[in-house]
């Protein structure tokens, strides 16, 4: 392993231990085994290394989502969206360290330009792999970079985002996996009627 994955590590550890806000650049050379010249080749800076850290931990949350939703090749492409927004609220408790990491990570980036270019650049990847993900989904030879298949990636992502920052400032009061559901089945039957759920088959996509 080489520098560059080993400072990734150290500020994965870091940012469950401490936050972001706590971590100094002496923190991750010392859990890291590296030096500071590392942070500085590698990846600029302390702040671009700590948000790489986040970005990292997304992808490995987003890979355990995609391989839990994919899993069933016969499910349809609303039940996949569903199965990904439920799952994902469940292992929320989980990942609080990293969510509010991510936070503190956005709030600077409006201050640094370079920061807020590095998130964005994050959030296009995101966008990028989800809408492949939907093209299979769709099974109808879609290509990922059809502009429908980006739209709703876009979509899957801005829900799940939404859900996770109500979680983070009131997990109490913040939708649960049954009020998600349930809100988006009355939003299925005003719209397409109760016979549609029959096709639909959102009550219980998992």
């Amino acid at each position: 392993m080489g520098h560059r994955e080993q400072l990734l590590e150290a500020a994965r550890r870091l940012l469950v231990e401490r936050g972001s806000a706590r971590i100094t650049a002496r923190d991750l050379v010392a859990e890291s085994g590296t030096n500071l010249g590392s942070i500085g080749y590698h990846f600029g800076s302390k702040d671009a290394l700590i948000n790489a850290a986040i970005e990292a931990s997304f992808d490995e949350w987003a890979d355990q989502l995609a391989n839990l939703v994919m899993a069933d090749t016969h499910a349809t492409p609303i039940e996949r969206a569903m199965a990904t927004w439920l799952t994902a609220l469940e292992s929320l408790p989980s990942r609080r360290p990293i969510l509010q990491a991510f936070i503190d990570c956005v709030a600077q980036a409006q201050r640094v330009p370079a920061l807020r270019t590095q998130l964005a650049d994050h959030y296009n990847r995101a966008r990028s792999r989800v809408a492949e993900l939907v093209a299979v989904s769709l099974d109808d030879a879609t290509p990922a970079d059809d502009p429908r298949c980006r739209a709703i990636a876009t979509f899957v992502i801005s829900v799940l985002d939404g859900l996770a920052l109500q979680w983070l400032i009131d997990p109490e009061h913040s939708p649960d996996s049954e009020s998600l559901r349930e809100g988006l089945l009355m939003v299925w039957t005003a719209s397409f009627g109760p016979d549609a759920l029959n096709r639909a088959a959102v009550s219980d996509p998992r």
